[in-house]
């Protein structure tokens, strides 16, 4: 088969979370402790660091990886869900793994996995660990695909844990609660195994926390309280922190609480022995763009108009947003919106400005939301627009708002990863 073949082979015959949502969550480690135990518990052969979190966990993971290859470090980072490529979620040093690499585990290895049934993304996580162990990776940073406690990533015994912070997300598999959203990320904790929470949880949050940390007896360290006093500015141009001022190249909704998170991470690492200067620091947090391909965050896509995107898909995440955009010096504002039908979508409506003008579309994953009912639920909470409901509609719209944008405007796509992801690839096809 060929490299897109393969893809679509794997599309087709292991469930992806990332089309069908909820259908293909495969609760349980049977099968990935199966895959392990056939692969020779690769992940063993190398250091981790295990990252959850409700929002900001794939950007603390991306910012960790990059101060660690700074330092001459040969980094593995595992990230979902794709945008563009299949190869964006496992990288060595940056680059994403083979396209042969990706087809060669598919022949050699079909016969194996095939009887077992697993998710795609148990596929991708036993890949993945492969990968990181044939290309003798110092370290991989590891991001949890859905929860913690029994998603497949909870198979390695890292060094370190972080979470970066809980909001009510996937709360039909996760629950309803912040309280039981935490129990499921608290599962990554480990007996021994430090683990960082990020700044600003709730009170029945921290309690989960701490009742885990007695539990297995895990130091646990809550950003807000160990990095606070050494970095208390939200300027992410100049962060006061214990190693120097630091540039952060993420500067989008959300980041300054990323920050502290990542600080005080990077501390816990310091006293595990991981060896990198305030210099390696520096270099990782403002050139992680650039070292990781890291996408989606805050990204500028152009600056006539200002255009910009963000992978922003819940309610919390969705209130940074409309923060930040309701600070942009823009006297126009054009939003194009669409989002999954198994999120809290009026909960995340009621985030978002009502004197912008939206552009309703519908990505091209099945858990899209029809942009026609999104634009009627819309309305109730006095957002208007139009609504582009033909094929290619995320494009479709794309292009409306920025005609109807004057060079004083600015344009914000968004409201699902799936938007983005279909906006990215748009742009790659047209150049």
């Amino acid at each position: 088969m060929t490299y897109q073949e393969t893809i679509e082979y794997l599309y087709a015959s292991a469930p992806l979370f990332q089309n069908i949502g909820a259908g293909a969550y495969k609760p349980g480690l049977q099968t990935t402790h199966a895959l392990d135990a056939h692969f020779g518990h690769p992940h063993r052969r190398y250091r981790t660091i295990h990252v959850a979190g409700t929002n900001g966990k794939g950007s603390v993971a991306h910012t960790l990886a990059s101060v660690l290859m700074a330092a001459g470090l040969r980094v593995g980072l595992y990230t979902s869900p794709h945008l563009v490529d299949f190869r964006e979620r496992i990288r060595v040093n940056g680059q994403p793994i083979g396209e042969e690499r990706v087809v060669r585990f598919v022949a050699e290895e079909r016969h194996v996995f095939e009887p077992l049934h697993p998710s795609f993304f148990e596929l991708t996580t036993a890949l993945a660990l492969l990968h990181f162990a044939e290309q003798a990776v110092d370290v991989a940073v590891i991001e949890v695909g859905l929860g913690g406690r029994i998603d497949c990533t909870n198979v390695i015994a890292p060094d370190l844990c972080v979470v970066s912070g809980i909001a009510l997300d996937h709360t039909a598999l996760l629950g309803h609660t912040l309280a039981a959203i935490a129990a499921e990320k608290a599962g990554i904790m480990k007996p021994g195994v430090p683990c960082v929470v990020g700044p600003g949880q709730a009170d029945e949050v921290r309690q989960v926390f701490e009742s885990r940390a007695r539990e297995v007896g895990a130091p646990l360290h809550f950003a807000d309280t160990v990095a606070q006093s050494q970095a208390e500015t939200t300027d992410l141009d100049r962060f006061d922190s214990p190693f120097g001022p630091l540039r952060f190249a993420l500067q989008g909704p959300g980041q300054a609480q990323n920050a502290r998170t990542i600080v005080c991470a990077l501390l816990q690492l310091q006293a595990l022995c991981y060896t990198f200067s305030a210099r390696h620091v520096a270099q990782g947090v403002a050139g992680v763009v650039e070292t990781t391909g890291l996408m989606g965050r805050w990204q500028t896509i152009d600056t006539r108009p200002l255009t910009l995107c963000d992978i922003a898909h819940n309610p919390d995440g969705l209130r940074h947003v409309a923060e930040r955009l309701r600070r942009l010096p823009a006297r126009q504002l054009h939003i194009v919106l669409g989002m999954a039908e198994d999120k809290d979508v009026a909960a995340a409506l009621a985030a978002l400005p009502p004197e912008a003008t939206y552009y309703f579309c519908q990505a091209s994953v099945r858990r899209a939301m029809p942009a026609p009912g999104l634009a009627a639920l819309a309305a109730r909470f006095g957002l208007r627009g139009k609504a582009f409901d033909a094929p290619q509609s995320v494009a479709t719209a794309y292009a409306a708002a920025r005609q109807a944008a004057n060079p004083a405007g600015a344009v914000f796509v968004g409201g699902s990863s799936f938007v983005v992801a279909d906006l990215l690839a748009h742009l790659k096809t047209a150049r």
